[in-house]
């Protein structure tokens, strides 16, 4: 980079941030990423254990070139710096009685599959299932997941040349009542309708539209071999490669402002690094928390962010695990709750479920061994959002995973302690203004899609990115957020709004670093 780069400083080492920062230095500028963790990957975050680090956020991959896209901007090869595994089943999906399910992503083998599992008659239902998840993903992802906001327009001419999606687009058709009118077991409604979890939703709440995450994951799954979070530690190491100064154990105090727009980002030491742009790449309701300055809450609606999504309780460690079901287990497995009701009727009221799903990631059964040692493992647990610690909480939460889990036929050994329970409270903590949530805005309601805010805010050289973002919740999602908010940054430079006043009128150091005074750093930026 030479001494005319645009400076853009991003905040948060999240895929949304890193996404951000890659694209931006592809394309010239000169970006600081400033993450306040030790570690890149936000929400992609590891606990120790005896086995090694053991994830405790996202553990499913898909849409894989959305990060082969990122490393060929630097003339660069995926593989050539992570190993990803496919997985030949997406899932396992049990029940209580013993009922069994492996899922593929192909429509013949699972048809036939689910024909086994339920009868004839509903592997007939599973194919027009996903022959209209597979319409709604086709018409939706070009104008919705691809486009810098949702493009209304494009979405009416997509949807209306395919009349058999017009059912999926009732407005306060939810999913779990698309669901009823596809099948007749209950069980295959429980199975598709938790992909409105995967966005932080309920099932009885959620639009019938995001009946195309399936085939959002029927189109592959991956493993990253050594866990997600060496995904993280590959973008970041690229983002250095094309010249990104990573700063991390550096958190981002205040979000300066001049004239009406962006100038510069305060650091939690008080030093201010001036910016001709800022990507924010938290949760964007920690603008109107105030947690980067007061008076930035304006930038972002509050309609973006409320209601919040659901939050989740976290168990990760490495254990023993024996039993009967202990050899079938595979790199993803969901254990359904006998009750949907008893599930999500607590979460509404911000209680714990009675009876929780239980997803379940093996870690170390990504390649299709079965470790013969300790081995890691992630559960997670649906969670209202806000809910602060309880007294009792790690002895109920401890009490409805392995308790039920023996009962089902796994026993682990050692079983975790409270070390290994990440909480909605402190997911709140590590992710400031969050209030726990893990997906940003909830995705309940029939136009909630068109309520999340986009890259550029009303804020004149802030812009946002990250699972809070537009197009939402998800790993790949988070990632395309970085894209849209890099092309919105790079519009603007082009155009000349952000270069003008990008500076701040005196700096403190060569290199174009500001410090506050004792009188006004900690006053509101004009």
């Amino acid at each position: 980079m030479d001494s005319h780069s645009p400076n853009v400083i991003v905040i948060g080492a999240g895929m949304g941030g890193l996404a951000a920062a890659i694209r931006l230095a592809a394309a010239g500028s000169a970006v600081t990423l400033v993450e306040a963790a030790a570690t890149p990957g936000g929400k992609m975050r590891t606990l120790p254990s005896p086995a090694g680090p053991v994830d405790a956020g996202p553990t499913v991959l898909t849409l894989r070139q959305v990060f082969d896209d990122l490393f060929a901007l630097a003339g660069e090869r995926l593989e050539d710096h992570l190993t990803l595994l496919p997985q030949t089943v997406l899932a396992r999906h049990w029940w209580e009685g013993g009922s069994r399910l492996d899922l593929t992503g192909d429509p013949a083998i699972d048809a036939a599959a689910i024909a086994t599992f339920a009868g004839d008659r509903e592997g007939a239902a599973f194919r027009r299932f996903d022959r209209l998840a597979q319409g709604l993903h086709q018409a939706f992802d070009a104008p919705v997941m691809q486009a810098p906001g949702p493009q209304l327009a494009a979405i009416l001419r997509a949807t209306l040349a395919r009349p058999a999606l017009w059912p999926a687009l009732l407005p306060g058709l939810s999913l779990a009542g698309l669901l009823r009118r596809q099948f007749r077991d209950p069980r295959l409604v429980q199975l598709f309708a938790r992909y409105a979890t995967y966005v932080g939703g309920r099932p009885t709440h959620a639009p019938g539209v995001l009946a195309l995450i399936w085939r959002a994951e029927a189109a592959g799954v991956w493993a990253v071999e050594g866990g997600m979070h060496r995904l993280a530690l590959a973008l970041a190491d690229l983002a250095k490669r094309l010249g990104v100064t990573l700063r991390l154990s550096t958190p981002a105090r205040r979000i300066v402002r001049q004239g009406g727009r962006v100038t510069g980002v305060q650091l939690q030491d008080g030093i201010t690094l001036p910016c001709a742009a800022c990507v924010f790449a938290g949760d964007p309701a920690a603008l109107a928390a105030g947690h980067l300055g007061e008076g930035l809450g304006a930038a972002v609606p509050a309609r973006s962010t409320t209601p919040r999504s659901l939050s989740a309780w976290v168990w990760s460690f490495a254990a023993r695990v024996e039993g009967p079901l202990a050899a079938d287990l595979i790199h993803h497995n969901v254990f359904f709750s006998s009750d949907p009701k008893a599930e999500f009727g607590p979460l509404a009221k911000g209680d714990m479920p009675l009876a929780p799903t239980l997803y379940i990631c093996a870690e170390d059964r990504a390649a299709g061994a079965v470790p013969t040692g300790p081995e890691r493992f992630e559960i997670i647990i649906n969670a209202p959002p806000g809910r602060p610690d309880h007294p009792e909480d790690f002895a109920r939460c401890h009490a409805r995973t392995f308790q039920r889990l023996r009962q089902m036929g796994l026993t682990f050994t050692p079983e975790p302690g409270p070390a290994g329970l990440t909480t909605p409270a402190m997911l709140d903590r590590l992710f400031p203004g969050s209030d726990g949530s893990i997906y940003g805005r909830s995705p309940e309601g029939t136009f909630a899609a068109f309520a999340r805010p986009q890259a550029r805010t009303a804020l004149p050289g802030l812009y946002l990115a990250g699972g809070g973002a537009h197009p939402g919740a998800g790993v790949p999602m988070a990632a395309l957020s970085g894209k849209h908010a890099a092309a919105a940054v790079m519009a603007d430079l082009k155009m000349g709004d952000l270069t003008s006043r990008s500076m701040l009128p005196q700096t403190a150091m060569p290199g174009g670093t500001l410090t506050g005074s004792q009188t006004t750093a900690r006053a509101p930026s004009r």
